[in-house]
């Protein structure tokens, strides 16, 4: 009797780019559900662009999956999948669509003939604390009138673990993508009916059975999740040594200004170095430079 149906996880590098990199159809699905276009301006056809070296971010070198496209009008599409966030990541990705933006032209062509280009950004991580959406849309506005802008360069960031599925039947098949990023995997022993009972989602769950993947392929898929967790213990080590970095330097400072207050009441050098727990140099190098 055959176990239960595996799903691998269709975030990884190798699941992701064989769903989304490999059929178009089912890419363009994606993007204009994700992607904040009009119901005039919708995606019809979509040719695959090689993806071009670009500059690494130091901290992050397995994490980030990689998908260009053009459509009939010569829009530009950049799909990034990005398992972990790192400060360096907002200016790679502005870096790719500027370049991606003048790239569009020869030195003898008409300005008028450039194209927008839109960058959508898949981050498997939280990058904004203090507000709970998920859905995070930039383009180049007026600073006083935000309804003016100026056309070309549009970005969004989608933070998957803030997602939770809504109620939103206008955007059904947005909820329906995002489910799948979020909810099929290892973990998942069954896949839900309602992402099944859409035709291009059910087709995107068929890709990422298991089953369909040689043993080469399943030792690629461990070893870029390897690659993912190395990343994220060191990032969260450093993370850690930062704050208590931070938090040594500020108890130093308020330690000399302590001593400083002390200092200009008239109190010894040593028994200021004894009460504030500094020491004895440090508190004579704060009295010849007290005011």
């Amino acid at each position: 009797m055959e176990g239960p149906m595996r799903y691998l996880d269709p975030k990884n590098d190798l699941t992701f780019k064989k769903v989304f990199g490999q059929h178009p159809h089912l890419l363009k699905s994606f993007l204009n559900a994700l992607l904040p276009l009009e119901p005039d301006a919708q995606i019809e056809e979509l040719e695959y662009l090689p993806s071009e070296l670009v500059p690494e971010i130091p901290e992050v070198r397995n994490s980030i999956v990689d998908v260009r496209c053009v459509d009939q009008k010569k829009r530009q599409f950049i799909v990034e999948m990005q398992m972990l966030w790192t400060d360096s990541f907002m200016s790679r990705v502005l870096f790719n669509a500027s370049k991606a933006y003048v790239k569009q032209l020869k030195t003898t062509q008409d300005y008028q003939l450039l194209q927008p280009v839109y960058s959508l950004n898949l981050v498997d991580d939280t990058f904004i604390k203090d507000r709970p959406d998920w859905y995070h849309h930039y383009r180049i506005v007026h600073a006083l009138d935000t309804g003016r802008r100026i056309e070309g360069l549009e970005f969004v960031f989608v933070e998957l673990p803030k997602f939770r599925p809504q109620t939103m039947p206008e955007k059904r098949l947005q909820v329906l993508w995002l489910r799948y990023l979020t909810e099929v995997g290892e973990k998942s022993g069954e896949v839900s009916k309602e992402l099944l009972a859409q035709e291009e989602v059910r087709e995107a769950v068929e890709y990422v059975k298991e089953s369909g993947f040689s043993e080469g392929e399943l030792a690629a898929y461990d070893k870029y999740w390897d690659g993912v967790r190395v990343e994220r213990t060191l990032l969260s080590a450093a993370t850690a040594e930062g704050r208590a970095k931070g938090r040594a330097e500020g108890v130093l400072i308020g330690q000399q200004k302590v001593a400083l207050k002390m200092l200009r009441l008239g109190h010894g050098i040593e028994e200021v170095a004894a009460l504030v727990e500094l020491d004895v140099d440090e508190v004579r190098r704060l009295s010849s430079s007290k005011p």
